[in-house]
C-alpha cells in the first residue's frame, strides 16, 4: 500500500544549533535569508518559500558536531537560479569569510554547486535547477 501524501514540497526543516545568536547572526546577516520568528525558544528564516528553524541543542546531548556521515541528515541543498547568481554566492560566501568549496560540478547530476557550512558544520550548498 502507498500513503501517496498530496503535497507542494517542504513546509520547513528544523535544526538545532549550539548558539542562536551566532546562527541568527550567520542566516540573516551573512547569508541574507529573512528573519520570519524570533523568540528565546526558536528562530525561523525564510529561504525562498522554506522556512529555515532552530531551536538550542540540548546541553545533556553532549558536545557532538556535525557530520555528514551520520544516520540522519547528509546536507541541505537549496535551488540556485542561474550560474551567474551561483558564482556570485560563492564569491560573496569568501568575501563573508565563509569557508566554501567554490563553484563545483555534481559529476553524478552533471549540475554545478557551492558547497559551505554553517557554524555548526552543518552542510549546505546551493545547487543549480
Amino acid at each position: 500500500m502507498s500513503i501517496n501524501p498530496k503535497t507542494t514540497g517542504i513546509h520547513h526543516i528544523g535544526l538545532r544549533c549550539t548558539d542562536m545568536s551566532v546562527t541568527k547572526k550567520f542566516y540573516r546577516d551573512i547569508l541574507g535569508f529573512t528573519l520570519a520568528l524570533d523568540s528565546p525558544e526558536i528562530i525561523g528564516l525564510l529561504a525562498g518559500s522554506v522556512i529555515i528553524v532552530f531551536k538550542k541543542a540540548n546541553a545533556e546531548a553532549g558536545k557532538d558536531v556535525f557530520t555528514p556521515f551520520n544516520i540522519g541528515l547528509d546536507h541541505i541543498a537549496l535551488a540556485c537560479e542561474s550560474e551567474t547568481e551561483l558564482h556570485r554566492v560563492a564569491k560573496d560566501l569568501t568575501d563573508a569569510g565563509v569557508e566554501n568549496t567554490g563553484v563545483k560540478l555534481d559529476e553524478t547530476l552533471q549540475k554545478l554547486y557551492v558547497a559551505f557550512k554553517d557554524p555548526d558544520r552543518i552542510q549546505w550548498e546551493f545547487y543549480m535547477v
